[in-house]
């Protein structure tokens, strides 16, 4: 029988790195996890787990930020030295055009893959046209339909918080989710793509706030979510990589973000071959597209 290609399932973790086994400033050393005990000279490696620290300076002065982070990852390019400089929060014309020309949404797409991006965006942030997103600009410019809060209710998307807590705080009727629950519905999505995107922010969130109750919690939310995750997905033909787009949340001594390396963590198929590519962020797209090609010829 013909196998159509394995999905691949791609998870940006924002603002999480690698820092030091420290309690009092690390809650990767406080949380009760299973898959978060990853440490800068400690990095473990569980249950067919595989973690590579991953360089997001790119050799740039200045502190890593998400804009250049996530267009690095997303394009396989040196986003902060074509730009000049680290880029916080929203997207510039410069990044927007890298995103536009080599996005890896954009060449699956390009390649025939069956692209999602699994977040659900309120309606607000998808009329806005000032200060995108890169997640939003390089969905947009590869043609990739942006899912809204209508998605999410029907089962279909899920929010940056994938409890639903916040939303239903802002006063949007959605339903609550378990970490569980939601992690079902990422992987129900993933088995209808070739490439599957979705992006957590609430670590980077934690972070900056210096809170450790609350980013021990969302720790312990997210290693149940990632293990459901792993129950649901068919490792022998998916292939799950989780990321981060600079350090914040592992070192809550400092509410900015970290130079420290972060981890790419890797599960399923072809995660040999996946992981010996990996050095720095630059390096993501374009092992994930030679993963596709490799599962494409199979």
């Amino acid at each position: 029988m013909n196998l159509p290609p394995a999905g691949i399932l791609l998870v940006l973790v924002d603002g999480l790195g690698l820092g030091e086994p420290d309690e009092g400033r690390n809650p990767l050393a406080v949380a009760r996890t299973r898959w978060f005990r990853c440490f800068r000279n400690q990095i473990a490696v569980t249950d067919g787990c595989l973690v590579v620290p991953t360089d997001a300076s790119l050799g740039v002065p200045g502190l890593p930020q998400s804009a250049t982070g996530q267009t690095a990852l997303l394009t396989g390019l040196n986003a902060p030295l074509l730009a000049g400089r680290h880029i916080q929060g929203f997207c510039t014309p410069t990044l927007s055009s890298l995103l536009a020309e080599h996005s890896l949404f954009r060449t699956f797409s390009l390649h025939g893959g069956r692209v999602a991006c699994a977040n659900a965006f309120p309606a607000s942030i998808l009329q806005r046209h000032r200060f995108p997103s890169v997640t939003t600009v390089a969905a947009r410019t590869a043609g990739i339909r942006l899912r809204d809060l209508d998605d999410l209710t029907r089962g279909q998307a899920l929010h940056h918080d994938f409890t639903n807590h916040l939303l239903k705080i802002r006063g949007h009727s959605v339903p609550p989710l378990s970490a569980e629950e939601a992690a079902q519905r990422l992987a129900e999505i993933t088995a209808e793509h070739d490439l599957t995107y979705y992006e957590y922010i609430q670590t980077d969130l934690a972070g900056h706030a210096q809170d450790m109750d609350r980013a021990v919690a969302l720790l312990e939310g997210l290693d149940l979510f990632v293990s459901r995750l792993i129950e649901c997905l068919n490792l022998s033909r998916h292939l799950l990589v989780l990321v981060s787009d600079h350090g914040n949340v592992e070192d809550l001594g400092t509410a900015g973000h970290t130079w420290n390396r972060v981890p790419t963590m890797v599960w399923g198929q072809g995660q040999e071959r996946f992981v010996r590519r990996i050095h720095a962020l630059t390096d993501i797209t374009p092992a994930l597209l030679t993963i596709w090609e490799a599962n494409k010829r199979r």
